[in-house]
């Protein structure tokens, strides 16, 4: 019983890690939405937009992927099982 307890509290857990990904897919397309916003009204300062949009967005996807590792690891590794003996 307390097994399957830890299980289905992983199983969840992994889930709610797994919406960090929707917060990461939308903070990168409001980055982008407003680069090329900027890049429209100054173009001139393409390059320096470009740098810091990019930026951002590896900021935004190394979110996404610390909720993918953290999944992983509540699915596959699981350290909580351990704790079970």
């Amino acid at each position: 019983m307390e097994k399957a307890i830890v299980l289905a509290g992983s199983a969840i857990g992994a889930g709610l890690a797994m919406i960090a990904g929707i917060g990461a897919g939308i903070g990168q397309g409001f980055a982008a939405g407003k680069g090329a916003e900027a890049v429209g009204k100054q173009p001139e300062a393409q390059g320096d937009i470009i740098k810091t949009m990019l930026l951002g967005a590896a900021v935004a996807e190394s979110t996404g992927i610390y909720g993918l590792v953290i999944a992983m690891l509540l699915l596959f590794a699981n350290p909580l099982m351990k704790l079970l003996g």
